[in-house]
């Protein structure tokens, strides 16, 4: 199986199975003499483990992580990083009743289709557990970008047909983690919780949307023609498990625009003396470029697939059959997927930061 590695000079290989011994990963080209904060990244996966709300997963692991090279007292030596995060919580036998069939919206008929068998446990490779891996590599990559002073904030914008009326500048973004839905409008917060925990009990899951917002992002980060920072940025959110949509900026929404109307204007500011635009209809980004403004994006995850009612399918004889679902699953994945956002993020940026230092040697 190809494909378990991102990013070109600060990369993440990723390894293991949901229900297997340990998940894992190697980060390679992480610059020496970084100080690692071992309880930063631990909050980090606190934030995404199962188990931390009422609208979460039941599983219980505490996403411990354990690293096994490239970290001297304290600080990274440029050599590749290793760890692994033990499951401790997997209950396999959850799956034996579905061991022979396609569940609906999965990568059971695929995964078996391509590679002529596959590890039903869970999902095994293609199980979200995965995306654990990369928090650990998105913490180190957000500690690289905090000596930039380079931030990035993610928040839960939609979830169903519930949403919050204004975009993240009109938002106080230090509220995003005082609920278990992590969005900074309290009252749409409460709207959100409560429909989820509906959701719930009808045994059924639901999607929305998370926005994405970096803030300080120096101008010149992006290679064109087909490096565009856009495209990588589209390319790292459309790995992760449930996402279906990427917009950027006004996205979608600009087909609704005249030019004039959308054209992002230039101007300079008084206080700084620096080149701005007095909107930021493009998110950042121009000609693949990051351009000095904040960058802002929106990531559209499906409704989770496992859900608690009985669906029709088909199993691997070719036989029609009723589906019961059993295990531990989550009715809405967006609390959990928010840092797994700002991760991919990081990981894009610091990859970039270091593409545009060897584009001036």
């Amino acid at each position: 199986m190809a494909g378990n590695s991102f990013g070109k000079l600060f990369k993440l290989s990723s390894f293991g199975e949901s229900h297997g011994t340990a998940i894992g990963g190697t980060i390679d080209g992480c610059p020496a003499g970084l100080k690692i904060d071992l309880d930063y990244i631990q909050q980090e996966l606190n934030r995404r483990k199962p188990g931390q709300s009422d609208i979460t997963t039941s599983r219980n692991e505490s996403d411990t992580v354990e690293f096994l090279s490239g970290i001297f007292k304290g600080l990274t030596t440029g050599t590749p990083i290793g760890f692994i995060i033990k499951n401790k919580d997997h209950q396999s036998n959850d799956y034996e009743n579905l061991k022979n069939s396609y569940r609906p919206s999965h990568a059971d008929y695929t995964y078996e289709k391509k590679y002529g068998l596959r590890d039903y446990r869970g999902g095994g490779r293609s199980s979200a557990r995965e995306t654990a891996c990369r928090i650990v590599a998105g913490a180190i990559a957000k500690l690289i970008l905090k000596e930039k002073n380079i931030v990035i904030h993610a928040f839960v914008k939609q979830v169903g047909d519930i949403q919050v009326p204004v975009n993240y500048d009109k938002l106080d973004l230090s509220k995003t983690e005082t609920n278990v839905i992590r969005c900074p409008d309290e009252i749409i917060a409460k709207k959100m919780i409560e429909y989820i925990e509906k959701i719930k009990t009808e045994g059924d899951s639901v999607g929305g949307i998370i926005q994405c917002v970096v803030n300080n992002v120096p101008l010149g980060l992006g290679e064109p023609v087909f490096d565009k920072l856009n495209a990588v940025l589209a390319h790292a959110m459309l790995s992760i498990n449930a996402v279906k949509g990427f917009e950027l900026g006004s996205g979608f929404d600009s087909v609704k625009y005249k030019g004039s109307e959308l054209n992002d204007i230039f101007a300079i500011d008084k206080t700084s003396n620096q080149i701005i635009t007095t909107n930021n209809n493009s998110g950042g980004i121009q000609g693949g470029i990051s351009n000095g403004m904040p960058i802002y994006f929106n990531v559209a995850f499906k409704p989770v697939a496992t859900i608690m009612k009985d669906q029709q399918s088909i199993n691997n004889l070719g036989e029609e059959e009723l589906l019961k679902a059993k295990g531990r699953h989550d009715p809405c994945v967006l609390p959990r997927a928010v840092p797994i956002v700002e991760s991919m993020a990081a990981l894009v940026l610091v990859d970039f930061l270091m593409r545009s230092q060897s584009d001036k040697l």
